[in-house]
């Protein structure tokens, strides 16, 4: 497919971001990108000013573009707006260029087109990213595969639940980092079928890849993993902390929404330790009181 076409960028107050959506849409965009600061964005993405949005409207042509352009400012006069024309590529592989393989502590993980790149000194994790979230790449998952490797670097056969596991490679990471038992678990059936799938290529079919719910997860855990979203992480807080024996390690954290998030867990007896930061993600640390 080749050809040409327009975006319009429009950063903007959030309260103003749903009457704006609806007005780009009324004004011809054929398709629409909307950025908060609560989800996690793919590598290299702007992500938007605190208190704002960041909408990206895909157009067919250079005039409906530049229409809707004058119209949004006529509208949105403090919004700040920029218009650009982008080659159309082959959307089915394009979307392969931002995924990249990742070297942290003695991991190596990546996609199953970069494998063979792979140095031989490293514990290798080939990830199929397809559908699922945890391709390593991320700082949320490279905050959290760092802090895996040090923790299983010093417990050797611990035992480790991943909770949210996405492609499962927080997990799988644990069990090739010499882990014993090793539990994950997903609200999303296409997450548990691909990390299913990625564990048996990694040579780890014994990690325990569920949709079960928390409560029906047996025991607890010498470290608890959860790479999620802070909303769902605050929600989940009363049945992740039963489940941390020893040490939680938590990511899907922004800077501003650490306080909230801490205190949630806390407040349930676990103590705070240094975490790490990676831009504006960060991850938090926490022990069991012995």
């Amino acid at each position: 497919m080749t050809g040409t076409y327009q975006t319009l960028t429009v950063d903007l107050p959030e309260t103003e971001s749903e009457a704006a959506q609806e007005l780009l849409h009324e004004l011809g965009a054929m398709g629409l990108e909307v950025r908060d600061r609560e989800g996690p964005t793919m590598p290299g993405v702007r992500v938007p000013a605190a208190g704002e949005h960041i909408l990206v409207a895909y157009f067919d042509d250079a005039d409906t573009a530049e229409q809707a352009r004058a119209e949004m400012h006529e509208a949105y006069p403090s919004a700040r707006l920029a218009l650009a024309e982008e080659q159309q590529q082959d959307w089915s592989n394009a979307w392969k260029a931002h995924i990249k393989s990742v070297q942290v502590g003695r991991l190596w993980v990546g996609p199953p087109w970069e494998a063979q790149n792979a140095p031989a000194d490293k514990v290798r994790l080939v990830i199929e990213p397809k559908m699922a979230f945890g391709t390593g790449d991320h700082p949320t998952t490279s905050l959290c595969l760092g802090a895996v490797d040090d923790y299983m670097s010093t417990h050797p056969g611990a035992s480790v639940l991943d909770v949210g596991t996405g492609t499962g490679v927080l997990a799988i990471a644990a069990k090739k980092l010499g882990a014993g038992r090793v539990v994950g678990t997903d609200n999303d059936p296409v997450s548990v079928e691909l990390s299913r799938e990625n564990a048996v290529d990694n040579g780890t079919p014994d990690v325990e890849l569920s949709g079960k719910e928390l409560t029906a997860v047996e025991g607890t855990f010498d470290l608890v993993v959860a790479n999620i979203l802070a909303n769902t992480l605050i929600e989940l807080a009363p049945l992740i902390a039963p489940k941390v024996k020893d040490k939680l390690l938590m990511a899907g954290v922004l800077a501003h929404q650490k306080a909230e998030v801490e205190a949630a867990y806390v407040n349930l007896g676990l103590v705070p330790e240094p975490g790490a930061q990676q831009g504006e993600w960060v991850r938090l640390d926490f022990h069991r009181a012995k």
